[in-house]
């Protein structure tokens, strides 16, 4: 467990960078007024502290469209998971923290 790591903040000029750089990452799109956003909010910061190997970036869809444009982001929270750069699941809805483990489970195998 590494203390005090913390989602990366990304945009839609740093987002193909994050998701190209990491072999394993997580995109959480959110905005500031979407309170399901906000309950899910803690949970990734706990998440991104427990897998290392995981790289965990918050993008604000409400600042950067381009990025909810190219992967249809119709209904936020979103999570965008990836995997050596490449698309691999794309879920909406704040979900329990139990129930991401299993996807970062099946993420990294």
């Amino acid at each position: 467990m590494v203390e005090n790591r913390k989602p990366t903040e990304i945009t839609d000029e740093t987002f193909d960078e994050f998701v190209n750089k990491n072999k394993v990452s997580v995109v959480d799109c959110w905005a500031s007024w979407c309170l399901p956003c906000r309950m899910l909010s803690p949970i990734i910061d706990q998440l991104a502290q427990e897998y290392d190997e995981i790289a965990f970036g918050k993008l604000n869809v409400d600042e950067n469209p381009t990025i909810s444009l190219r992967f249809g982001i119709m209904a936020i929270p979103t999570l965008l998971y990836f995997k050596n750069g490449k698309l691999v699941n794309k879920e909406s809805g704040a979900l329990p923290k139990n129930a991401l483990e299993k996807r970062l489970e099946k993420l990294l195998s």
